[in-house]
Order: C-alpha cells, then structure tokens, then sequence
C-alpha cells in the first residue's frame, strides 16, 4: 500500500495538574517537589478506611475557567464517580473522577493544520478528576530491581481535555498542545515549569484499524516522536498482512519507540458507578463570577492592529505568555523592529542555549540598548547578533555583565560608512570575475559571494545594503 492510501485518526487526552495550593479532596499541600517522598499525605488522599472527601471549590473554579475559554458546553450538573482498577499508585483501588456528567461538554481548539490552513478540532468533554501516586522504577522498566511508591501526588487535583479523533499528523498534534499550553498558561491555572503538570495519553489508529492508546507522554516533543514512531510500526505491519491489536502501549522517552503494556480496557472494565461521598455539583451561580483574561488569539489580533506587525510575528510572541509581556516591554522602541528581532532572532538564540527567557526578563533596558544601536544604524544587523550572543554568554556564565553599547566599543563593531570600504569593494571585485560575469549574464544572485566577501572583510561593519548599492555603481548599473 502507497502512503497516501493511509489515513492517520489522532486524538489525545491531555491531563493538567491544576495549581492549587491543596489537593482535589483534603487540606495536603500540593506543593510537594522540592519534598521527600510520602510527606504530603494525610487519610484522605491515603484512603484510609473511614476518611471521607471534601472537594476544592478553587479547582472547579479554575477548571471552570478552562471550559469557557475553550467554548464548551457547562451542563447543570456534574457527578464524580468511581474508577475501579488496581494499580500500586492507587492506594485506593479506586479513582475519583468524572464518568457520564462530567464539568464540561463540547468546546474547540482552533489550529492550523499541515498545510498552514485554519483547522477546528473539536474537543469531547472536561472533566476533574484526582491524581494518583508515582512509581519510581529502581533500575528501569524493562529490568527494574524494584518499584518505590510516593503518594505525595496523590490528590493532586487534575482536569483532563479530550479531542475528538480529528487530528491528522503528529505536527497538528503538538500544534494543538502547544495552543492548549498557551491557553492554560495565560488563564493562570498551572505552573509549566513543574514536571509532569501536563501529561498526554494519545490514541492513534490507520484509518479501518483498530486504536491504540500511549499512555503517560511527558512532553511535547515525546508526543510528536512517539505518534510518528507509532504511525510507522502499524503502516508496517499493514503492509505485511498484520493485525493491529487493540491495546495500551508505553512511549520509551530514550528510544523514542513504543512498547506493548496491556490490552487496552474498555468502560466497563473500570465498573464506573456514583461516588456516594460527594453530592452533585451545580456550578450555573459560580460562571457569572468567573471573568477570562485576554487570550493567546485576542493577544495575537491586537499586536497586529496595535503594533502593525506580520501575522507570523504576532502568532509566535503570543504563544508564550511570558514572551508576549516581553515584547510589549520593548516594543515602544519600534514595534516591527522590535517584532522581528525577539520572534527571529533571540528566541533562536535562547533555544540554542536551552536558556530560558525569564534570565534575561531582568536586563530588558539592555536588551533594549541593543535594538536601538541597531535601529539608528549605529551597527549592522550581523554585528547586533553578534553583540547578542556575547550578552547572552555573559548572562549563562554569570560573569561581569557588559551592556551592549560596551560589547560594542569592546570589538570595534560600530558601523562603517560606505565610502570607508569602497577600496575593499573594488579589490574584491577584481579578484572575483567569475561572479561579476555571472551577475552581468543575468545569473540571479550571482554577486552574493562577493557581499559575503566584502562582509568579512569588514567584520561585519558594512551593511549589505549598501554594499549592493556600491557594486553596482561601481560596474555602472
């Protein structure tokens, strides 16, 4: 079978640790990283015999909050339930969650697709459900010597977003968590720093096969590698006359493959039935009160009215909140430039370094100085990213930092006047005739090299522009 005979169906369940100062039911710290194991339990989140549930009002607050910035449908009532399996993380044996009434119905994510098209993907349902402990595997899964058990995130209150089967590839896969991230990250209802605050499960299935579920994918990127690992083993075994099992499979992070853990369960296998601890929750009163912030496409629409900036510069400064308030920091000094070098060029440079923007959120007015030697021309934009890498240096090093205007006098990176290299120019243009022939045949970009040449020359203190100019007054153009 062709490739193009195969119709990829995603869809994910992405669970998000709500940043609650208490858990979902009892009066435990969810604060509990930076503490050692099984310190943050009380009989609740235990399930001691006797110890009964008191739900969090500020959760089903903030999960609130995500259900109308997603457009989904608030139904009067809401009912936890019973999920019935056995699992050592699951003291209980049982998980308190959501089962036919859950808090949210319906609701969409608007993306682009591969194609850079507008693309709807609608979700199923939110609801709010409770955390179960963590396994810490004492050598590895494959070969573990033993499993620990820590119960500090037992409790851990969590809602978990559920797509249709409408996603396509693994890019609109991250493409979608990287709008849903945004999305929870400008709402204020998760920390995106601590680990595991989301998670994602991902069923993929070729279309006329059966569904497979990855349970547990930590990452973005991992769910990106798992999907296309995963879209590779099932076309594959097509194609040699398989069978796709129905099943659950574990994403190895370190291989980026997927093993088989289990069959998949089914609804009934869970024995879902009503939790007789907690009443109905009726929520219709609190919605009035529950008032959303401007969201990553409002943000986007108003940067490009406000600041007259490209629609891809807009989409990328607004798919951060942090990198959004940057910018808006620095663009008074002018918005486009200003666009143009966070978006293209520091976000780069940041990535290269696996630096994170709030390192230099302190040294805005620096980063600001910069911008502004480049906008009055005062250096070429070559010399502005070389300026920028050794400023970010200095800040990962923690050394003596150095403002741009510094860096600058430091190297002798201050812009040249045309007429200061027109030597240099002529040289090179001599001792280069292959590409002035070219260029005059009407060979198109046949006098970048020299450009280059010329730009090495000057260390990058001549502007290209200028350069192209000069050359061609010089050949008589």
């Amino acid at each position: 079978m062709a490739d193009e005979e195969f119709i990829v169906v995603i869809g994910l369940e992405v669970h998000c640790q709500l940043d609650t100062a208490s858990k979902l039911f009892c009066g435990c710290s969810a604060d509990f990283r930076a503490d050692a194991p099984n310190t943050h339990v009380c009989p609740v989140c235990l399930g001691l015999p006797g110890a009964l549930p008191v739900l969090n009002k500020k959760a089903i607050e903030y999960a609130l909050k995500v259900a109308k910035a997603l457009n989904c449908r608030i139904p009067e009532e809401g009912e936890f339930c019973r999920k019935n399996y056995f699992y050592p993380d699951l003291v209980k044996a049982y998980q308190i969650t959501m089962g036919d009434n859950p808090l949210a119905l319906g609701g969409y994510i608007e993306i682009e697709d591969d194609a850079g098209n507008p693309k709807v993907v609608n979700l199923t349902r939110i609801h709010v459900e409770e955390d179960p402990g963590r396994l810490v595997h004492m050598g590895n899964k494959e070969r573990g010597h033993y499993t620990l058990v820590d119960y500090n995130r037992s409790g851990i209150p969590l809602i978990e977003m559920v797509t249709e089967p409408e996603l396509c590839s693994p890019k609109e896969a991250r493409r979608l968590l990287n709008k849903l991230r945004a999305t929870l990250e400008y709402l204020n209802v998760f920390d995106p720093d601590k680990e595991g605050s989301i998670r994602v499960d991902a069923n993929i299935s070729i279309k006329g096969h059966e569904r497979v579920e990855i349970k547990n994918i930590s990452s973005y990127k991992g769910v990106e590698k798992a999907l296309t690992f995963e879209i590779t083993r099932q076309k594959n075994l097509i194609r040699r006359g398989g069978t796709i099992s129905r099943e659950t499979r574990h994403f190895q992070e370190g291989k980026g493959t997927t093993t088989s853990a289990r069959s998949k369960e089914t609804a009934t296998d869970y024995r879902y039935f009503p939790e007789p601890d907690l009443p109905v929750i009726r929520v219709a009163d609190w919605l009035e009160n529950i008032a959303l912030p401007e969201l990553p496409d409002a943000r986007r629409d108003r940067f490009m009215s406000q600041y007259g900036i490209a629609v891809n510069h807009a989409r990328t400064l607004t798919g951060d909140l942090h990198l959004a308030e940057f910018y808006e920091l620095v663009a008074p000094i002018g918005a486009q430039i200003a666009a143009s070098w966070v978006a293209d060029i520091l976000i780069g440079e940041l990535n290269y370094r696996d630096m994170p923007l709030s390192k230099i959120t302190s040294h805005t007015e620096q980063f600001k100085e910069l911008i502004v030697l480049v906008r009055d021309q005062k250096i070429t934009d070559k010399a502005g990213v070389e300026v920028l890498r050794v400023w970010l240096d200095s800040l990962d090093q923690s050394e003596k930092i150095e403002s741009p205007g510094m860096i600058v006098e430091r190297l002798g990176l201050t812009r040249e006047s045309g007429e200061s290299f027109r030597g240099i120019v002529e040289t090179i243009l001599a001792n280069n005739p292959q590409p002035v022939a070219d260029h005059k045949a009407g060979k198109k970009g046949a006098l970048n090299f020299i450009v280059g040449q010329v730009m090495k020359e000057t260390k990058g203190k001549s502007d290209p522009r200028e350069i192209h100019a000069m050359i061609a007054e010089i050949l008589g153009e």
